[in-house]
């Protein structure tokens, strides 16, 4: 445990720098991270020192922001930080020798002659075995890479002799990780190496569970804004937060007192309101000179242009800050001048900075923390000299194998480099395995983009011979016959920048087996008992097939609401799972049936500017989101393994490229 002095030395530098950005130490911290590469253009000015007497306020209890009628001063661009050139990994290589492959080997022959795990192939040895200290891993669809990534454990902990105290397994969910603690434990045990269910918590997690571990160290324990309203959370088994997931009453409440208060005292703040939802500009007095009575704010609702549905404008405020703060955007550093966006869309940035302050207040003032404030806090505090930061509290991140890398945010990624340059300034060696698909990246709306994945080697470089990532490949599909593998890979022919590869199928086509089947014009309120009888006579066709997938029928949908109709009037007895097709990932079952209209994405016109804005991606926002439609549709045809109807209203997006090709076959 850190001690006190160490501890608050911890606590003041990030309190100096969440709420004094300017100083000396934060820009100097900044311009050492070499986080991001700067955008085009970018121009270095010079850093201004703070005062004596800004820095002898920041030990005091932060203040509410000062009521203002004009728009902040910006806050003059620092230096522009560097790409992350300096390398990391290497240049030595993993200590692996011959005779610890051959006893990998060896008693994973054993294993398999008891049951315990199927043979792995070539493909999959290459990843069990590797000794490049950073591998990226291209896991397609049904590729057994779970089962991969546990023999890849198990040769670190039982062969090469890493201790298990210097080992982390980053998985997606904490569904995922309780499954591939299941199987580790399973294995090990196999393997005679003690490994309980304590140990499996503390080496497989979360990103958001390994980053709270972290804050638990070095930002004094925190409580999250993320888990009010949440009865007996742990404050460190952190889930991966979906976005799509409405705010519980009390993050709402104080969402909305820190949207008062700031209407309340700043005059700017109510002009861009009242300008936002089209309401008369508030009264400066009552006529006679004197300050009218400020009213409550305005509850109305306020869509967004690109976003689904309106909402009150805190939510819509509090969901595009955290977009912002995922694609590695300082909000208190932005400049909405800089945006190349509509003059709406600016005066909701400037409106939102404004709000942020108080925000953040209210939640320093309440001891709480967000999951992104912490990231960026722990960033900032690592990317700095390192000192005061123990040892023992970064070793469980030296060496790092990550699952889904395709769907990370910049700001995770600012963390992986931050956390893994500091141990290699302890001396300490690293490595990082990352695993993932570029095909299957479906998150871009939370933050997450597959160019991360696909540039990899610009954000995690290493040195002499390690210079570049060693790159994998897991081609073949465990799971589909070849008929639907190939119609899923139709649909992304759409998408220009990802990894080239074409799986390979293991499974031998049954008669009656099939690619994607259209039923078109279908209207799930007007057809549902054609739909109906359709899922009953898959689940029978299950029934009688030999070796089926103990799932029978997986129903997928970018909605919850069809999904909901279909599920009210199912038969419960049948071998039937419904989900979203996010929350069907990983998943598979004998028949997929998609019911889904593969509408397009709205323009998203503040995105595309933040995008642009962040300098990490080549897209723009709403080119991300068109070629994510065609991945998520590659992630819905690939659940099936021997037969897939997909239900559309009308043919557009990846369901016209499939009966196009549907045409030529015929």
């Amino acid at each position: 445990m850190l001690s006190a002095v160490k501890r608050y030395k911890l606590l003041l530098s990030a309190a100096l720098a969440r709420y004094f950005p300017r100083t000396t130490a934060y820009l100097r911290a900044e311009g050492e991270a070499a986080l991001r590469h700067p955008r085009p253009g970018a121009r270095a000015n010079k850093v201004v020192a703070a005062s004596g007497k800004a820095r002898a306020a920041s030990a005091k209890k932060p203040a509410r922001p000062r009521a203002q009628s004009a728009q902040p001063a910006p806050v003059k661009p620092t230096q522009p930080a560097k790409r992350a050139s300096e390398g990391i990994y290497g240049p030595a290589q993993m200590a692996v020798d011959a005779p610890q492959v051959q006893a990998m080997r060896e008693r994973v022959g054993q294993a398999v002659q008891a049951g315990v795990i199927s043979p792995p192939s070539d493909e999959q040895w290459a990843m069990i075995l590797s000794s490049h200290p950073v591998t990226r891993v291209f896991a397609g669809a049904g590729s057994g890479k779970s089962t991969t990534l546990v023999l890849r454990v198990v040769f670190m902990l039982c062969h090469m002799g890493i201790p298990p105290e210097r080992l982390t397994v980053i998985s997606f969910t904490n569904a995922s990780c309780a499954q591939l603690r299941e199987q580790l434990i399973k294995v090990l045990s196999f393997w005679q190496y003690p490994f309980d269910a304590g140990m499996a918590r503390q080496c497989v997690r979360t990103f958001h569970s390994a980053m709270a571990v972290l804050a638990k160290e070095l930002l004094s324990n925190p409580q999250w804004f993320e888990q009010l309203d949440e009865r007996n959370a742990s404050a460190t088994e952190l889930d991966n937060p979906l976005a799509a997931a409405r705010l519980k009453p009390a993050q709402q409440r104080l969402l909305k007192q820190a949207y008062q208060q700031c209407y309340a005292e700043e005059a700017g703040f109510r002009e861009r309101v009242h300008s936002l939802l089209g309401l008369p500009p508030p009264p400066a007095s009552d006529g006679e000179g004197k300050r009218s009575k400020v009213p409550r704010a305005p509850l109305d609702g306020f869509k967004l242009a690109g976003e689904f549905t309106p909402a009150p404008l805190f939510e819509v405020f509090h969901a595009q800050a955290g977009f912002m703060e995922s694609i590695g955007i300082r909000i208190d550093q932005i400049q909405t001048q800089t945006l190349d966006c509509p003059a709406g869309e600016r005066v909701f940035v400037e409106a939102l900075a404004l709000f942020w302050k108080y925000f953040e207040t209210s939640l320093h003032e309440q001891g709480l923390l967000t999951f992104n404030g912490a990231f960026q806090q722990l960033t900032q505090i690592l990317s700095s000299t390192g000192k005061g930061v123990p040892a023992q509290a970064l070793a469980p991140f030296g060496h790092l194998l990550i699952d889904e890398f395709q769907d990370i945010s910049p700001q995770i990624v600012q963390w992986l480099q931050a956390l893994h340059r500091a141990l290699a300034r302890q001396g300490q060696a690293v490595s990082l395995m990352a695993i993932g698909d570029d095909w299957q990246s479906i998150y871009g709306w939370r933050g997450s983009s597959p160019e991360l994945f696909m540039d990899f080697d610009k954000y995690f470089p290493g040195k002499g011979k390690a210079k570049n990532s060693a790159v994998l490949m897991l081609a073949t599909n465990y799971r589909s016959i070849e008929p639907v593998i190939r119609d899923g890979e139709a649909v992304l022919a759409g998408v220009a920048f990802k990894q080239d590869k074409a799986s390979q199928a293991c499974k031998a086509v049954q008669p009656g087996d099939h690619g994607v089947k259209l039923v078109t014009r279908f209207d799930v309120k007007a057809r549902l008992p054609e739909l109906l009888k359709e899922i009953q006579a898959q689940c029978a066709h299950v029934a009688d097939r030999p070796g089926a997938d103990r799932t029978a029928v997986l129903v997928l949908s970018r909605r919850n609401e069809p999904l909901q109709r279909i599920q009210a009037e199912l038969d419960r007895k049948l071998p039937v799972k419904a989900y979203t097709i996010h929350r069907a990932k990983g998943l598979q079952a004998e028949v997929a049936i998609i019911v889904d209209d593969c509408a397009p994405p709205e323009r998203h016109p503040l995105r595309n500017a933040l995008y642009a804005h962040s300098g990490f991606f080549r897209n723009s926002y709403d080119q991300a989101m068109q070629d994510e439609s065609l991945r998520l549709a590659y992630v819905a045809i690939t659940r099936g393994v021997s037969r897939v109807f997909w239900f559309t209203q009308r043919t557009q997006g990846a369901t016209q490229i499939l009966a196009a090709r549907g045409s030529r076959r015929s």
